[in-house]
Parts: C-alpha cells; sequence; structure tokens
C-alpha cells in the first residue's frame, strides 16, 4: 500500500519567487489529490509543468508535479507510466535534494510492485540520506512492502513498526495521518502473509477508522477491499463474497488495485480449497496485472492460477503456467518461490507421464528446497509422501522407506531410526537435529498416512487401517485448533488422501460394509459442507425401508457400487469409468439438442437408447440384489466423479421410479429427518425475468397450496423469504459454473442470486425447488459432493432439493411443475412427485436431491384438502423460449 503526499516545505523555498512559491504549493496540493482524485492531479500536473517550463527556478515545482503525476498513475493502474514520470521527477536538473529523494521514496513501490524488490530497496538507500526524520518513518512503510515481497516478513513487521512509532507522534496533518493509515494497512497485510489473522484484523481495522475520520476514503476503499482475503483466510467463506461485491463496486476504474485485490482473495479461495472460484478471479486479475504492468503481483497470480490448473485438472496447462511463473519470479530475484512453481510442475508431470527414476529424484530434491523456508514445511512433508508413492511405482523400495522414515520419525523409537552403536559426526548429528526439527513439523495426517504407507508394505493390513483411523480421528481433532484455514485446508486435502487410501485398501479386501464404511468416511473428508457423522447401517436400514440405496466408488480407472438394502450389502464392480463418462456426455448431448429443439431437429441418438445404456452399466450389475422389486422399488443414489451431473430420469429403468440422489449415505439420514409438519407447508414462489410462463408458473404453483403468497424477484426478498418457508420455489433463468460453482447463479431482477449469498443465510426451506436449467449441476474438481446450487441449499439445512439438470423448455417446466405441485399438496413425497409428474409429461431433465422419500404434508392433512386437479398426462405444447445453457 503506498500512502505518498508530503506537504512540508522546505526552508529554501521562503526564497523563492511568488511564482515559483505559487506553482510548488499548487505541485504539493497535486500530489495531494493523486490519491483521491488521480485524473484531477494529472491534468494538474500537466499544467504546472507547463507553467514551471516558463519560470526561471521552476525546477522544484517541476519534479514535485512530476512526482503527483506518478502517484496518478500509479492510482489508475498504469505502473510503467508511474515510473517514468517518477524516473524523471529524480532526474530534475537544480531540484532540491529533498525533492528527488522525495521521488525516490515514491518510487519504492514502484518498483515493488513491477517486480524489481531489491532494487525498491536500493532506491529506499539512496532516499534515506536527504530525507527529514518524518519522511524516513514515511519511507519505512514502503520499506516493508518490497521486504514483504521478498519474504522478508520480520523485518516487514519491523520497519513497520518502527514508522508507526514516529507517525503517532507526528503533528497529525493529513498527510501524517495518511502515512499512518497506510502503515498500519501495510503491517495488517503482512501479519495476514503470516497467518497472524487477529494482528492483520486490528491493524487493518484501526486503518480503516482512521481514514473514514479523517476523510480519506480512497485509502478506506483500499483498506476495505483486503476484507474479502481476510474474511475467508479467517473461515467465513459467505461474508468474504460480500465484501467482495462491495469492493469491486468500490474499485471500479482503478484496474490494477482491483486486480491485486482479486488475486489475493483467489489466493485465499485455494487455501481453503475452493479452487473453481479462484480460477474465476484470477482469471480476470492476471490479464489487467499484465496490462498494468504490476509485473510481482502478477507472478504470484500467475503462480496461484498454475496451482488452479492442477486441482482443476488441466495438468497441461499448470506446467506452461507454472513455468512462466518461474521465470519471472526468477528475474525478480524471489528464489523462495521458486520451488513452489517447481513443485506445481513436478505435480503436473506426474499426472501426465509414467513415473522415472528421475522424476523421482526432482521429486525430492524439491521437497528438500522447500524445507529450508519454514512456512513451507507442510508442503515439503506432503510433497515428500508422493515421493515415497513414487519411489514404490518404480519399484525402488529403498528409497520409498528413506521417504517414509523422514516423515515418520516422531512417531518411531529413535533406535529405530539410527542403529544401535551408530557413532555420529558433528555433521550427521547437526543433520539428525535438523530432521527431528522438521518431522516435528509434519501434519499429522502425512505422518499417519507415511505409517500407514510402511505398515501396508509390510503386508499388515490391520495395522495400516488402524494408522488410517488413527489419522482420521487425529484430523478431526485438531481440525477445529487450526486458527489458519491454509493449514485447515492443506489438512483436509491430506485427510481426504488418507481417506482415500483407506477406501483402497478396503476395496481390495473385498469386504462390501467395510468398502461402504470407508467410502463414506471418505466423503465425510472430501466434502466437509455436507458431513455427517457415520452411522451404523442399523438406522440406514430402517429408515430405508423397502427402497435400496446404491454408493458408487472408483478404483483408479474402475467404477464400483455398493448396494445397501433391509437385507444386505453387496459389492459389485461395473466396468470402466471412461465408457461411463462417455456414455453420460452423449446423454446430456441428446437431452440438450431436444430441449434446445434446435432446428426440429432430433437429437444425434435416440435418448432412450443411451439412457438404457448407462442403465446396462450402473444398475444391471445389481439385478440379483433388487431382485424382482427393480420395477418399483425406490432408490437412494450417492454419485461420484461425472455421475454428479447425471440427468437419473433420463434412464429407462428408472422412469416412474423415486429417485433421491445424495451427497453421501450419512447425510441422507440426516436429511431425513426434516419431514412433514403437523400442518400445511409454508410455501413461497418468485419469477425471475425474461422467462416467459414464469409469472405464470408462480400463481400455478401459488394456487396449489392454501395460504401460499409469491415473493418478489429480488436477491434479498428471496433471502428474507427463505428464514420462514417450508417450500422455496424460484422460476427463473439459472447458469451453472462447472468450474467454479459457487459463481453458479438463479437469474432474478436485480442481478443474479449466487450460490455464494447461500452461505450466509442460517436456515434453508424443507424443499427447494429450482425450476431453471442447470441448476442442480454439481461439479467437483476434488469430487466429493455436489456443489453448486442444489448442494449449497442442502448445506444449508434443506431436507430436498429439485433442480434440473438439462435445458428444459418454458412450456415444458410449466407443464411439469404444475403436476409436481398437484401431487405434492396431495400428499405424495417430492421423490415420488417428480417421478410420476416426470413419467407424465415426458420431461425427465429435473432432479431430486437430498432426502426426498417424505411428504410435505401428513396424509390426513392432504386427504381433508379440496380442489386438487387429475395430473397432466401429456406436454402443454411446444417449446417457445428456452431456460439459459452455458456453451
Amino acid at each position: 500500500m503506498n500512502t505518498e503526499p508530503n506537504l512540508t516545505t522546505p526552508e529554501h523555498q521562503r526564497d523563492a519567487s511568488p511564482v515559483v512559491a505559487m506553482l510548488v504549493r499548487a505541485a504539493e496540493m497535486a500530489v495531494q489529490r493523486s490519491v483521491v482524485d488521480p485524473p484531477q492531479a494529472l491534468r494538474a500536473g500537466r499544467t504546472i509543468l507547463a507553467k514551471a517550463a516558463a519560470v526561471p527556478g521552476g525546477a522544484e515545482a517541476t519534479a514535485v508535479a512530476l512526482r503527483a503525476m506518478g502517484l496518478a498513475e500509479r492510482e489508475l493502474g498504469d505502473l510503467e507510466a508511474a515510473e517514468q514520470h517518477l524516473r524523471q521527477a529524480i532526474g530534475t536538473v537544480g531540484a532540491p535534494g529533498e525533492r528527488l529523494a522525495q521521488a525516490r521514496l515514491s518510487l519504492v513501490t514502484v518498483r515493488t510492485e513491477r517486480g524489481h524488490p531489491l532494487q525498491a530497496l536500493r532506491v529506499a538507500a539512496l532516499a534515506w540520506a536527504h530525507l527529514s526524520p518524518l519522511d524516513r518513518a514515511k519511507l519505512d512503510t514502503q520499506r516493508a512492502v518490497a521486504l514483504a515481497c521478498l519474504g522478508r516478513y520480520q523485518e516487514a513487521v519491523a520497519s513497520c513498526d518502527r514508522a508507526l512509532r514516529a507517525l503517532v507522534a507526528a503533528p497529525g496533518t493529513l498527510d501524517d495521518r495518511r502515512f499512518l493509515a497506510g502503515g498500519l494497512l501495510n503491517r495488517g497485510l503482512v501479519h495476514a502473509y503470516r497467518g497472524d489473522w487477529d494482528d492483520a484484523m486490528r491493524d487493518i481495522s484501526a486503518c480503516l477508522e482512521i481514514s473514514r475520520h479523517a476523510g480519506l476514503h480512497h485509502l478506506a476503499r483500499l483498506a476495505a477491499a483486503n476484507l474479502p482475503f481476510l474474511a475467508v483466510r479467517r473461515g467465513d467463506v459467505g461474508e468474504a463474497f460480500a465484501h467482495y461485491r462491495a469492493a469491486q463496486d468500490t474499485l471500479f476504474g482503478f484496474t490494477e488495485r482491483l486486480a491485486t485485490m482479486r488475486a489475493d482473495f483467489a489466493g485465499a479461495l485455494l487455501a481453503a480449497h475452493l479452487p473453481g472460484e479462484a480460477r474465476a478471479l484470477l482469471s480476470l486479475a492476471v490479464p489487467d496485472l499484465e496490462q498494468s504492468g504490476g509485473r510481482a503481483a502478477l507472478a504470484e497470480a500467475r503462480l496461484k492460477l498454475a496451482q488452479v490448473e492442477l486441482l482443476t485438472g488441466d495438468a497441461r496447462e499448470a506446467i506452461t503456467v507454472a513455468e512462466r511463473a518461474g521465470r519471472e519470479l526468477a528475474e525478480q530475484e524471489r528464489h523462495s518461490w521458486l520451488p513452489l512453481a517447481r513443485e506445481v510442475v513436478l505435480r503436473a508431470r506426474l499426472a501426465l507421464e509414467p513415473p522415472t527414476p528421475a522424476l523421482l529424484a526432482e521429486l525430492i530434491a524439491c521437497a528438500g528446497e522447500l524445507e529450508r523456508d519454514a512456512a513451507h514445511l507442510a508442503g515439503a512433508a506432503a510433497l515428500r509422501l508422493v515421493a515415497a508413492e513414487t519411489a514404490l511405482a518404480v519399484d525402488d523400495h529403498p528409497t520409498a522407506s528413506a521417504q517414509l522414515a523422514r516423515l515418520t520419525l516422531h512417531a518411531r523409537p529413535q533406535e529405530r531410526w539410527m542403529p544401535a552403536g551408530t557413532r555420529l559426526t558433528p555433521l550427521s548429528c547437526e543433520t539428525q537435529q535438523r530432521r527431528l526439527a522438521q518431522a516435528a513439523q509434519v501434519p499429522p495426517v502425512v505422518r499417519q498416512h507415511a505409517l500407514a504407507l510402511e505398515a501396508a508394505l509390510q503386508e499388515d493390513v490391520p495395522g495400516a487401517f488402524r494408522a488410517v483411523r488413527e489419522g482420521l480421528a487425529e484430523m478431526g481433532g485438531r481440525m477445529d485448533t487450526l486458527d489458519d484455514p491454509a493449514l485447515r485446508a492443506h489438512a483436509a486435502r491430506a485427510g481426504e488422501r488418507l481417506a482415500a487410501f483407506g477406501l483402497r485398501l478396503a476395496i481390495r479386501d473385498g469386504d462390501a460394509g467395510e468398502v461402504f464404511e470407508w467410502a463414506e468416511r471418505w466423503r465425510a473428508v472430501a466434502a466437509p459442507a455436507h458431513a455427517r457423522p457415520l452411522t451404523g447401517s442399523g438406522r440406514l436400514r430402517e429408515e430405508l425401508g423397502r427402497a435400496a440405496l446404491v454408493e458408487y466408488v472408483t478404483d483408479e480407472e474402475s467404477l464400483l457400487g455398493v448396494v445397501v438394502t433391509g437385507e444386505r450389502v453387496t459389492l459389485r464392480r461395473l466396468g470402466g469409468l471412461r465408457a461411463v463418462a462417455e456414455t453420460l456426455i452423449r446423454l446430456r448431448y441428446s437431452l440438450r439438442r431436444a430441449g434446445l429443439r434446435e432446428g426440429g431437429a432430433a437429437p444425434p441418438q435416440p435418448i432412450d437408447a443411451v439412457g438404457a445404456e448407462l442403465g446396462r452399466l450402473l444398475l444391471e450389475p445389481f439385478a440379483d440384489e433388487l431382485a424382482d422389486e427393480l420395477g418399483d422399488r425406490p432408490l437412494v443414489l450417492v454419485p461420484t466423479g461425472p455421475l454428479h451431473t447425471m440427468p437419473w430420469g433420463a434412464l429407462p429403468c428408472l422412469r416412474g421410479r423415486p429417485v433421491s440422489v445424495a451427497a453421501s449415505a450419512a447425510g441422507w439420514l440426516a436429511a431425513s429427518g426434516r419431514g412433514a409438519g403437523d400442518g400445511p407447508p409454508s410455501v413461497v414462489a418468485a419469477a425471475g425475468p425474461g422467462l416467459a410462463h414464469a409469472e405464470e408458473e408462480v400463481g400455478r404453483v401459488l394456487a396449489r397450496h392454501p395460504g401460499a403468497r409469491p415473493v418478489p424477484g429480488r436477491r434479498q426478498a428471496v433471502l428474507d423469504a427463505l428464514a420462514g418457508a417450508d417450500v422455496l420455489h424460484l422460476a427463473a433463468h439459472g447458469v451453472f459454473h462447472a468450474r467454479s460453482p459457487l459463481l453458479s447463479g438463479i437469474t432474478l431482477e436485480d442481478g443474479p442470486l449466487m450460490a455464494y449469498d447461500l452461505l450466509r443465510v442460517e436456515r434453508a426451506p424443507r424443499l427447494v425447488v429450482l425450476s431453471s436449467c442447470d441448476s442442480g449441476m454439481a461439479r467437483t474438481p476434488a469430487d466429493g459432493a455436489p456443489l453448486g446450487l442444489a448442494g449449497t441449499f442442502l448445506s444449508r439445512g434443506a431436507a430436498c432439493v429439485v433442480a434440473g439438470m438439462v435445458p428444459v423448455g418454458d412450456e415444458d417446466a410449466l407443464a411439469l411443475m404444475t403436476a409436481f405441485h398437484e401431487l405434492l399438496a396431495a400428499g405424495r413425497p417430492p421423490d415420488a412427485a417428480l417421478a410420476v409428474s416426470s413419467a407424465a409429461t415426458g420431461v425427465p431433465g429435473f432432479v431430486c436431491f437430498g432426502a426426498g422419500h417424505r411428504p410435505l404434508v401428513r396424509p390426513a392433512t392432504a386427504d381433508a384438502r379440496a380442489g386438487v386437479q387429475p395430473v397432466a398426462t401429456g406436454l402443454a405444447g411446444s417449446a417457445t423460449q428456452l431456460d439459459h445453457e452455458p456453451t
């Protein structure tokens, strides 16, 4: 954060001519305006330059005016122009040394932001001798930015501390208060980089208070722009996005500032295990940083983007971006960052090519480089674990054992690490102490994973299971004690890999009950927003009744399924995951063509034929378990991977059959607790813009539920309605973002209702009906529970969400939803109501998520109602307008 203007009037100015003195005062005012109204400061600077050139002795005014123009260009995001003006100011012949030093003071932050923090520190050293004590304090606030960029956080905090002590005792001019607030902001950001969240929030809050009290609105906006970053790092993603909305508006027009804010926020989202949302922000930030010349922030943003590309599955792009980020960081002499870029490249290569001894050696070397920085010890441990697994893949057991031993040093007696009788030289003793210190920083989940691998290598399967269980138990006990969400996210990722290892052990063991147990453990770790305590199969079977639960899991490239019924638990291998994914793509494409009615053309392949093929792949192997009841037995399906995008109603074998799709068996069981009430449910409905039949659809919904009421199709009105409603029906356009599901939304009159808006909702209705295309779509890069709108409503407490999975015509949606609500009001549970109405209307594109087997009204209440019309058995007409389908 740069907080520049200095209004000190040098002693020699008293002897200058009145015209020169007037120009200098005007230039100083332009400096002051540069951070409040940059365009006006630029205009004033040009005018002063023109006049100073015509006046003898105008060098001082020229230097100050150029400095004002440099600061204004920086605020507007043109760092190259900012540096040009500041260098011209420094090169002004005849200007006082103090003025040249002040220009250098301003250049410090610009050089840092352009990717040259070491040069910035040299510029600061040149300025120091010619500055007053108070200006030196102001220079210290700028030096802190360069020091933080180099990872020298302790020095940066010390620099801010020194500056703030002097600025607190300053006379209290507007300029003094500006630098005081700016120094607090800079120190707060350094605290944030170090993970000291309470200190960071205290400093930034103090900066906001001083800025607002002094009328420094621009500085207050810049401080507020850090609130999204801090909120997500403190664990409140919903609040973070609310701050982001506000910051995006206040920074509009300040390109470089807005891009930096987005990149910082993206980094926090990445740490919070939301790589898709981080990618969406980085795709906006990186081009703007390239254009503005903010090379320091650009290199960091590019590194984050490389990490995101790897996490979201594009390993080739991750390599390209990481290598470019590495070159930029090397040019900036930011050597402590280079191992992070190298790690991304190595992990991406491991995803693209067979492991080799050479790649193994690079992984071990990179882990060693990461260990040199205390901030990267957890990442180094995770990479050593990858190296151990790679060593096993190339059949190098000694290297695998050596890497695992580095991770389990604190979990084993020291004599197992060092043979008895070994005489240590001073060097080996030093190495041993260093390794002990590093081993103390190994995350417990990583350590337990290493212990499990060691046990598996010795064919000690019970010991491997025990290590995994202990690791997950320790992770569960420690998660709430980790103040740093980045550490929580790192632990969650490591825990997910550990749970997946336990699942692989269970699959290898082949016991169906064990596979089911570990699949549930894995889902609880992979998707903590949907996690529920594991429950014994007894209560699950009781709740299922005559229904069956099918939980899908993956084993490398194979798909497996576990069926739980009232009689038994069965495991079946279903075949290749790729074949299922490719057939699903064909089904969705056929449904999309049919929904869009493109040129009246028929789908490229009959929908029933493709759906039947998927049914054979996904359900036919369970024919023995489901026996003669396959035709009408209700199903609860727990998908994995690409199955999160499955329009299950399009499978002929499921047509007319109640189906609920759940994040996990435990989650379905928990949602089952929200069933029918004693009286009629409270129903609200809202219509969005741009749909021909939205208002009519809302009217029909309201007519079928006594006491139902309309809600304005506006964001806050809908959010307010959630608190008291049992049923929410939204008829509006839907947009799904596959790679950033929390940025999915429903279009309302005043803008989209985003999935992240729902994170701040304290209570969700029992049933949410999203009558829009793709609103039920879900995808997670790290394959966990569904995210997006449907998943977010479920995570906030909804028992059931009915949402679209493919494009649906307006009139088709009108017919389906009319029939659905008639059945719902008559006492049918949502899953059965959707199954019957979909079969009757021929609209298969909606899915029932959560626990849809409980009715919203008790049968006695439903029977007492009058005026329920028969369910329509045909389509209401051809589609005239379609909901949005992202290309």
